[in-house]
């Protein structure tokens, strides 16, 4: 007997005004506003570098399902993720480990999180010989030598992506980023969000560029992660241009996500490949599929398949940065929240960014890192202005109370933006001799917990 999934249950959906209600019910008071960090790391094997076997990485989480306050969730037979109280413990496709932090409304919450986390893994990591890397990507496992994760959704889409572009599988298996999670007052604070999400990708992954290696070697690129979410799938990743239209409404998004093919649905507790077919969403709402009509669920794990840099899932989640060594870990959340949740500043670095091509600093950042040019000027500046304003932003947020400023989250950056130097730079100018000697050039860089 199958046991339905939340995803299957539920009256269908009757026609597109209820997937804009779907994001509209998202909306926060003012006074309520918080924010969500999901931070992935890299997980390799202490003596070699290469990516760890998923049966290690499986028996971490089944020491912390035993030792903490953690819910196990399993798949196919295997412990796949942890469920907390307030946050949980994933897995990506190829062992990437991440934490999607609670809720928070400042980022002395995320941070407090994310601490506790890096200390329940931390030893039971030393202990498997297993080190966490604040990487954009694997730095020496090649695709094939990196194991699949035993769930059934990755099978579907590992086997797309080999139509839809050629980093699809890299994407999967050897990246790690971070996303911030974001609310929204009410439909025009929501687009403006978005607006200024999408303008600032390049600058993200500028300043935080921190994968130039591929394979054990220099890429070209700074943020290697970034050439490889480019050319992973045109129809579900990059920008989403209708949204910088001045009439740009919930509707617009919702549109846009209709139009985008799906790759399953559950039912019965499996999934059903949708790939043999052109099938966006919008067909399925019409027509359904096999005698199955749209769910709420299935609006909900399709909007889990859109990898846009900006999406809504119905929160504001801007996906740009790498996977950042652990003191920088919270300096996007910081700089997002300075300059998102203010309206001064949100308004004056829409201003700064308003006259570049966007999206021709956004095919150039990866590469160029802060030397991009961007409009008259470059992204070094560009950072080193919008450093000010965050900050500016987190002093008028500060909560009565509260005695340490949000702004500490950004010193790390400073150095960065004003020398022009990335960490990817710097990685890369110490990345000589032995693979012994280029392994602790890789610990000291961004082993986790630093």
């Amino acid at each position: 007997m199958s046991t339905l999934t939340p995803t299957e249950t539920g009256r269908p959906i009757a026609d597109r005004s209820e997937l804009v209600a779907w994001i509209a019910q998202g909306a926060r008071p003012a006074d309520e506003l918080c924010i969500g960090a999901e931070m992935e790391a890299l997980v390799v094997d202490t003596a070699t570098g290469a990516a760890a076997d998923f049966s290690r990485i499986e028996t971490l989480l089944q020491q912390l399902e035993t030792n903490g306050p953690w819910r196990g969730q399993r798949e196919n037979g295997h412990l796949v993720g942890l469920a907390g109280e307030r946050s949980s413990i994933t897995l990506e496709p190829g062992g990437q480990i991440e934490l999607s932090g609670a809720l928070c409304r400042d980022v002395h919450c995320s941070h407090r999180d994310y601490l506790r986390y890096l200390a329940q893994i931390a030893q039971r990591g030393r202990d498997l010989g297993l080190t966490f890397l604040g990487l954009g990507t694997q730095p020496f496992s090649r695709r094939e030598e990196i194991s699949w994760l035993p769930k059934d959704r990755y099978a579907i889409m590992a086997s797309n992506m080999l139509k839809t572009g050629r980093y699809g599988q890299d994407m999967m298996k050897r990246s790690a980023g971070l996303q911030v999670n974001l609310d929204f007052t009410d439909e025009a604070d929501c687009m403006a969000k978005l607006r200024l999400g999408q303008q600032l990708t390049p600058l993200l992954y500028a300043l935080f560029a921190n994968s130039p290696l591929l394979d054990g070697q220099p890429t070209g690129y700074l943020s290697t992660r970034g050439l490889i979410w480019g050319d992973t799938d045109p129809a579900r990743c990059g920008l989403i241009p209708t949204l910088f239209a001045p009439d740009a409404r919930f509707s617009t998004y919702v549109d846009y996500a209709l139009q985008v093919p799906m790759y399953f649905i559950i039912r019965g507790g499996r999934y059903i490949d949708l790939t043999g077919e052109h099938y966006p969403f919008a067909r399925f709402l019409a027509e359904g599929y096999a005698g199955h009509q749209a769910l709420p669920g299935d609006w909900s794990l399709h909007q889990s398949t859109l990898f846009t840099e900006v999406r809504l899932r119905p929160q504001i989640e801007i996906r740009s940065a790498d996977s950042l060594p652990g003191p920088l870990t919270l300096s996007v959340s910081a700089l997002l929240k300075g300059l998102l949740y203010d309206s001064d500043a949100r308004l004056e670095m829409s201003r700064l960014l308003a006259d570049q091509d966007l999206l021709e600093t956004y095919k150039l950042a990866p590469r160029l890192g802060l030397r991009t040019p961007c409009g008259t000027t470059t992204l070094q500046q560009i950072a080193i202005e919008a450093l000010a304003l965050a900050r500016d932003g987190l002093r008028r947020q500060r909560r009565p109370g509260c005695i340490t400023n949000e702004t500490d989250y950004l010193n790390g950056l400073d150095d960065i933006a004003q020398s022009g130097v990335t960490l990817a730079e710097r990685l890369l100018r110490d990345w000589h001799g032995s693979h012994t000697d280029k392994l602790a050039t890789l610990y000291a860089h961004a082993a986790l917990p630093a």
